[in-house]
């Protein structure tokens, strides 16, 4: 992920419910990674296709495209490349800095 993928404008008006929304993503990932250790491919597909939904709305792409390639992946049930997305995506998590607008 380049630099710029790492900053997110959101919308002034959602401010106080982003705290709330980081750690709703948080427990996401962690639901993903014992979807993963289980081969719960069903409910990693769930969770992608929530994710895919959710980040875009608050202002989040990047969540909404992981959460595109988790759910298509689970599909596949490649547990190799799941791995790797969710890796992704606990980056995304730690380095994203949000600017208000």
């Amino acid at each position: 992920m380049s630099e710029d993928k790492y900053t997110a404008v959101v919308a002034k008006d959602l401010e106080d419910l982003i705290p709330g929304f980081f750690k709703n993503r948080h427990k996401e990932l962690e639901a993903l990674r014992a979807a993963l250790a289980t081969g719960d491919w069903e409910q990693m597909r769930h969770l992608g296709h929530r994710m895919k939904g959710v980040g875009t709305s608050y202002g989040f792409e990047p969540i909404s495209a992981i959460g595109k390639t988790i759910e298509d992946g689970a599909k596949q049930q490649d547990a190799t490349a799941m791995d790797g997305q969710l890796a992704e995506y606990a980056d995304y998590l730690e380095k994203v800095k949000v600017v208000y607008e």
